[in-house]
C-alpha cells in the first residue's frame, strides 16, 4: 500500500481531476495531470485516464532520472512536455486540458481582450503558442513561454497551467474562462469592444535609441516618457500618485559597474517623477533577476501579474499599491517603449 506524502499528493491529484470536470474544463478523457513527489520523481496521469473519475491506479510514480520508467506505455502523450517543464523549472504541479470557451477565442483571437481589473491583474498578457498537431510537438515553446506567465495557451488544442498548488493551477485556468466569457458577452452589447484604458495601454511611442538594460541612461529615459504622458498625468492628480517606488535588480544578478545600477528609486508626486534616486530605501520595491526585468522591459511580464505569480517579489503592500493600479500599467507599458539593447 502506499502511505504518507505519496498517497496525499495522489489524493489531490484525483480530487483535482473531479474538480476539473465539475467545472466542464475537461471532458471524456482529455487532459492530464502532474505533480512532484520531490527533485527527480513525478505523478502523472496515465494515457487514456478520465480526470472526473481517477483512481489511485490511473496515476504513475515516474522516476525522472530512470530511463526504465520513461519506457512506461501508459505514459501519456504529453509526458514530454511534463517532463521538460519539470527540468527547467521549481513548479510543483500541472494542469494540462482543453477548456472550451478558451479553445474557441483563441481560435479567432490573437490576444485576450480583457475587460476587468482582475483579468488584467492576475493574467496580463496571455502568451499563445501556435500548435500544429493533436499533441504538444514541440514543449520547448510552452518551457519559453511559462518564464512570462504560469498560464499558456496552446492555440487550437489547450491550456498548460503551472503553479506551486493545484488550486493555484485551477483559478488560472478559471480566471482565464471567466475572462473569455466577460469578452464574449460585451460583445453582444458592443460589437467593437475598446475601453479607454486598454487605447492608453496600447499606444506605442516610437524611440530610436536602445539602452543597455538597467543603466542610467535606460531608466533615466524611462522617466522622462512617464513625465511625457498625458495619460499618467491625468490619472495622478485624480488618485493622487504620491509616493516612492524603488525597482531593483536581485543581487545575484547585479549587471555591474560602467554606469550600471542594481536599484533605482522613483519620486513621484501626483503621478510626476520629480526625482530619480539611486537606492532602494522605499515603501515599495519590487525586485527579480536580470531574465524577469528583461521580459518586464520587452513588454512580455506585466510586474503586476509577476509579483501575483510569484515571478517577481514586492516589498511593500500590495493592496496600498493597487490604488494606483491603472497608472502603475501606463507605467509599466511605457517600460517597453524604451528599447534596450
Amino acid at each position: 500500500m502506499i502511505f504518507g506524502k505519496e498517497k496525499a499528493l495522489r489524493d489531490e491529484v484525483v480530487n483535482i481531476g473531479k474538480k476539473l470536470y465539475e467545472l466542464r474544463l475537461v471532458v471524456g478523457r482529455s487532459g492530464n495531470l502532474s505533480a512532484r513527489l520531490d527533485e527527480n520523481t513525478i505523478l502523472i496521469t496515465s494515457t487514456g485516464s478520465s480526470l472526473g473519475s481517477l483512481s489511485h491506479d490511473d496515476i504513475i510514480k515516474v522516476d525522472l532520472k530512470n530511463e526504465e520508467d520513461l519506457k512506461n506505455k501508459r505514459l501519456t502523450t504529453e509526458f514530454p512536455l511534463h517532463r521538460m517543464v519539470y527540468e527547467n523549472s521549481p513548479h510543483k504541479n500541472i494542469i494540462h486540458c482543453h477548456p472550451t470557451l478558451i479553445n474557441a477565442y483563441f481560435a479567432v483571437c490573437p490576444e485576450l481582450k480583457t475587460l476587468t481589473f482582475e483579468s488584467k491583474l492576475y493574467l496580463g498578457n496571455i502568451p499563445v503558442v501556435e500548435q500544429d498537431t493533436p499533441a504538444i510537438s514541440r514543449p520547448e515553446l510552452i518551457v519559453e513561454a511559462l518564464k512570462a506567465s504560469n498560464l499558456v495557451v496552446a492555440k487550437n488544442h489547450g491550456v498548460v497551467s503551472v503553479a506551486d498548488k493545484f488550486s493555484d493551477c485551477l483559478y488560472f485556468i478559471e480566471t482565464l474562462e471567466e475572462a473569455v466569457k466577460v469578452a464574449a458577452t460585451a460583445r453582444l452589447f458592443k460589437k467593437d469592444v475598446l475601453d479607454e484604458l486598454d487605447k492608453a495601454l496600447k499606444e506605442n511611442l516610437a524611440q530610436d535609441s536602445a539602452y543597455v538594460m538597467f543603466s542610467k541612461e535606460h531608466i533615466q529615459a524611462i522617466v522622462d516618457l512617464v513625465n511625457k504622458d498625458e495619460f499618467i498625468a491625468k490619472k495622478g492628480q485624480e488618485l493622487d500618485l504620491t509616493l516612492q517606488l524603488a525597482i531593483k535588480l536581485d543581487p545575484s544578478t547585479t549587471l555591474g559597474a560602467g554606469g550600471h545600477n542594481s536599484a533605482y528609486k522613483f519620486n513621484f508626486e501626483k503621478g510626476k517623477i520629480v526625482k530619480l534616486d539611486f537606492d532602494e530605501d522605499a515603501p515599495f520595491i519590487i525586485s527579480a533577476p536580470a531574465d524577469s526585468w528583461q521580459l518586464v522591459f520587452l513588454g512580455k511580464l506585466d510586474p503586476f501579474v509577476a509579483v501575483m505569480q510569484g515571478k517577481m517579489k514586492l516589498k511593500g503592500e500590495l493592496g496600498k499599491l493597487s490604488r494606483w493600479y491603472v497608472p502603475f500599467s501606463r507605467l509599466f507599458e511605457l517600460f517597453k517603449q524604451v528599447k534596450i539593447k
